[in-house]
């Protein structure tokens, strides 16, 4: 699959800047390795997350403040809620079903079953229901060597995108024709048509190639309105760009090393963010999983529809 060759437009006005003070934010836990891959689950108004090396996943209970903790074998990078009230999470080394209540895995697929420096990584839900990961590449130096895969409803892999370092940023437009995608240690941002009915993405079209002080770009999503948002994890921020591709507004976070974004809450106006571990200036930061009030209303979140597996 070819990718356009297009320039960015550098002619383009500088976004508005904005910050969110600790005072406007909630936080929700206070200590977290990795936290990663937020998800608003509707039916039981929680949070469920990542903490990639505690290894666990969590589900968060805003109002009443419950954490239920789920412990994992190895580092997990991803999960998505099945429709059948399982749970798909990606391990390091594959994809595996897991049943909540007697906390047993089973093997789904393995993506990357003979890149040993690979693991994977971000995962989400379709709009149409089919998972999709990535993997990210952990030798030193980094290599080219990950990929971007998608995960059929018959548990078929395929791989889609290689030649990543580490594969970011799923998210899909209101209607579902677009993908968004980044590579975070390539810094670029992508946005791709998408065919929900077969899966298949095309067109590449590269948004933004993103610097250190701008945010490289982690995990992602989009609002009612169109708008993509990326953890600029390198940065502490968070950069909303526009259907378009423009980078329209930039919003620093009171964590320095902001993951992914999603948005929650009854009506989607809360914007719920993970971030990592980090030292800055010599002071160790926990990851947290922290929200505050959103601009507008967000898009539902999806899950992996499980019946054929």
């Amino acid at each position: 699959m070819a990718e356009q060759d297009i320039s960015l437009d550098l002619s383009a006005p500088a976004p508005t800047l904005r910050s969110v003070p600790a005072s406007a934010c909630r936080e929700h836990v206070a200590s977290l390795q990795g936290g990663e891959s937020p998800f608003w689950d509707l039916e039981s108004r929680s949070v469920w997350l990542v903490d990639m090396y505690a290894p666990a996943l969590l589900r968060v209970t805003p109002q009443s403040g419950a954490i239920r903790t789920w412990p994992m074998p190895c580092v997990i990078g991803s999960f998505a809620l099945c429709d059948d009230g399982g749970v798909l999470v990606a391990l390091r080394d594959g994809v595996y079903r897991m049943n909540l209540e007697r906390e047993a895995l089973t093997l789904v697929a393995r993506p990357d079953p003979d890149r040993i420096d690979n693991r994977l990584n971000d995962g989400k839900a379709s709009p149409e229901g089919r998972f999709w990961v990535g993997s990210m590449n952990e030798s030193t130096p980094r290599r080219p060597e990950a990929a971007l895969y998608r995960v059929d409803l018959d548990g078929r892999c395929t791989r889609v995108l290689d030649g990543l370092y580490t594969s970011n940023g799923l998210a899909w437009s209101p209607d579902g024709r677009k993908m968004y995608h980044s590579d975070s240690r390539g810094r670029i941002l992508r946005v791709f048509d998408y065919d929900p009915a077969s899966g298949d993405i095309s067109s590449g079209r590269l948004i933004a190639d993103l610097s250190e002080r701008e945010g490289r770009p982690d995990g992602g999503t989009v609002d009612a309105e169109g708008c993509y948002w990326s953890a600029g994890t390198s940065a502490g921020v968070l950069n909303r760009f526009d259907p378009d591709g423009r980078l329209v507004e930039r919003y620093h976070l009171p964590v320095a090393a902001p993951s992914m974004v999603c948005f929650g809450g009854a009506d989607l106006l809360t914007l719920f963010v993970t971030s990592l571990a980090v030292c800055v200036a010599g002071r160790n930061e926990p990851g947290r999983l922290i929200s505050f009030q959103a601009p507008v209303p967000g898009l539902p979140g999806h899950r992996f529809r499980a019946g054929r597996l």
